[in-house]
């Protein structure tokens, strides 16, 4: 099978398990998503989820946030890790939005990767989810998957991301690398066996 057969397979059968994906990250906005990807670095989405409630009830804007003091911040988070420096980035992105973009997101990856706490990841997932650019964001599911199936070589995220890029069409990465990501986290966990992953099995069955 090629590259490119193995690409269509994949695809083939992310559509008929997912047809509608939801967005794992509860939000109401491009700045509150852009805080809810931020807060999720090696943290799950679901943490993530159980915490920002509280959050966006008392600061769910920049305005907001900017007014809190470091530590009222990190005590609305304190359950998600590395709380301290979430902390002190979510105070300064708020202020930074409104010194610089009157307290609206920026639409451009220059603009948002600027801002602390934002890499290129959560530009991708604000770009995409946020906003509907094209994007193809990489976390490690999909890293890990793409490697799995033989569509990258690459060593790292961003040659990921490369790869997948160039494997599909522009048309679908919004969805496909959400589809991606619940596949790796219902079929093909990293801790486990992978007894459940059908499409590694349907790519390289002899």
């Amino acid at each position: 099978m090629t590259k490119k057969q193995r690409a269509e397979l994949v695809q083939r059968e992310l559509e008929k398990l997912y047809p509608q994906v939801p967005i794992p990250l509860d939000h109401t906005d491009p700045y509150t998503l852009m805080v809810a990807v931020a807060l999720s670095a090696q943290t799950t989405d679901k943490k993530v989820n159980q915490v920002t409630p509280e959050l966006f009830r008392v600061a769910g804007t920049p305005e907001k946030m900017a007014q809190l003091e470091v530590e009222e911040i990190r005590e609305l988070i304190k359950e998600i890790g590395l709380s301290n420096t979430k902390a002190r980035n979510l105070k300064r992105m708020a202020e930074l939005l409104l010194e610089r973009h009157n307290g609206v997101v920026p639409q451009t990856y220059e603009e948002l990767e600027a801002l602390p706490g934002v890499g290129h990841k959560t530009a991708s997932v604000v770009m995409s989810q946020g906003f509907g650019f094209p994007a193809f964001p990489v976390d490690t599911h999909i890293h890990r998957l793409m490697t799995q199936w033989k569509l990258t070589s690459g060593k790292n995220v961003v040659e990921t991301e490369k790869d997948a890029k160039a494997i599909w069409p522009e048309s679908v990465w919004n969805k496909l690398h959400l589809q991606i990501i619940f596949y790796g986290r219902e079929y093909s966990p990293a801790r486990g066996k992978g007894e459940k992953d059908f499409i590694t099995k349907m790519l390289f069955e002899k």
